[in-house]
């Protein structure tokens, strides 16, 4: 399936329903007077969060949305039908901004949210309405209003609590296929990843989590070497991060230092959550001095590092035992904050 996270569309809703201009003529009824009825309402166009959709891939096929008009008014004071709405279903975690003003008008970050994101127009009113004591045939009625239209810009930022960012051929697509039942394509040339990829792991008695691997990183990304950061809104909603470095690297710090590089020229927030450095190959790693020697340089520099192999699982078990103890941390924190009494 394609991965597609961002698309522009162009969205419509129903225009209301003109209201009728009738009067009553029976037989026996002299004086029936007016009786059209007003229009229905245009559909809306609604926004749902959908757990089971991974991308915009169809709404990049289709661009422009329209919801039903409203029906028009008829005598006897019959009211006409409401359009039907416009029903969009976008990912879990897609962001919604006006094309034109840029503005977000929302996050759409948990299953079944749903926006009314155009109103449809309200029905114009038949002549019943206007009959008063001094007009008492009243030969008017409303035409239906016009429904909203909108141009949006949909962002889809995925929804992970572990990120795992590294360089091309780090071992990140390795790794998610030995922590999850993710397959993602794993080959020996660098960018074999080319969108992210999404991994469930369940560990001992903690409820899963879900874990993405970005396409990797150079230096330079921020201003738009190799994949650039197109991805990187990808990572904005983890909440903890592995940074993955080759053991076999001359100077494992010095790579980390220009992951972290990269990653504070999108956002430096990202450098303030818990962070790993796992050493990656372990099976490669020629020595054990060479290796400890760079486990002791990261941890001198204040971060917490391991050294992992996604072939033999080295490392793998003590890797997912800290990326649930800090997923733990953070949800006890979470709670003690929105038990905190105001003022």
């Amino acid at each position: 399936m394609k991965f597609i996270d961002q698309v522009e569309i162009k969205l419509q809703a129903g225009d209301g329903g003109n209201g009728c201009m009738s009067f009553r003529r029976e037989k026996y009824v002299p004086f029936g007077g007016p009786d059209g009825g007003d229009g229905g309402k245009g559909g809306d166009v609604i926004l749902v969060a959908d757990t089971n959709l991974q991308t915009l891939l169809d709404l990049s096929y289709q661009r422009n949305y329209r919801a039903k008009r409203g029906g028009g008014g008829k005598g006897s004071q019959m009211n006409g039908r409401g359009g039907e709405d416009m029903v969009i279903r976008l990912p879990v975690g897609s962001v919604i901004y006006d094309a034109g003003s840029k503005e977000m008008i929302v996050d759409l970050d948990r299953t079944g949210q749903r926006l009314v994101v155009a109103k449809g127009g309200k029905g114009g009113l038949g002549n019943m309405n206007f009959k008063t004591s001094i007009n008492q045939a009243p030969r008017q009625a409303e035409d239906g209003e016009p429904g909203e239209e909108k141009k949006i810009r949909i962002e889809l930022k995925l929804i992970a609590e572990v990120g795992i960012v590294g360089f091309p051929n780090a071992g990140k697509s390795t790794l998610i296929s030995r922590l999850s039942a993710a397959r993602p394509k794993i080959a020996d040339y660098p960018f074999t990843t080319l969108v992210p990829n999404l991994g469930v792991v369940k560990y001992a008695d903690y409820k899963s989590f879900v874990i993405a691997d970005l396409p990797g990183l150079i230096k330079g990304a921020s201003q738009g070497a190799g994949l650039g950061i197109q991805f990187l809104r990808h990572i904005e909603r983890t909440r903890v991060l592995i940074h993955l470095v080759e053991c076999t690297s001359e100077n494992a710090l010095k790579d980390m230092r220009v992951l972290e590089a990269e990653l504070n020229a999108y956002d430096p927030g990202l450098l303030n959550r818990p962070r790993l450095i796992a050493l990656s190959k372990l099976d490669l790693c020629p020595e054990k001095k060479s290796l400890d020697k760079k486990l002791k340089s990261i941890k001198k520099a204040g971060f917490q590092a391991l050294a992992i192999s996604a072939v033999s699982g080295a490392g793998l078990k003590e890797l997912k035992e800290w990326a649930v103890s800090q997923l733990k941390a953070l949800e006890k924190a979470g709670s003690e904050k929105r038990e905190q009494p105001e003022g």
